[in-house]
């Protein structure tokens, strides 16, 4: 569930930075919700990223 089904972000490594220069590391994870969407004539549930789920109400 890491992963979005529509645009396959995905979860992204770097480092906090302190003061001191001190690099410790870090994750930057990808708002991904379950959601039922529509697929032709067939309703599908997928794990999808919050900008992919507002581009898609925006273009619907």
């Amino acid at each position: 569930m890491a992963r979005c089904d529509r645009c396959g972000k995905a979860t992204r490594f770097g480092h906090n930075v302190s003061h001191s220069n001190v690099r410790t590391k870090r994750r930057f994870k990808p708002n991904i919700q379950r959601v039922t969407v529509t697929e032709g004539n067939r309703r599908v549930r997928k794990s999808i990223c919050t900008k992919c789920i507002k581009t898609m109400s925006r273009n619907a």
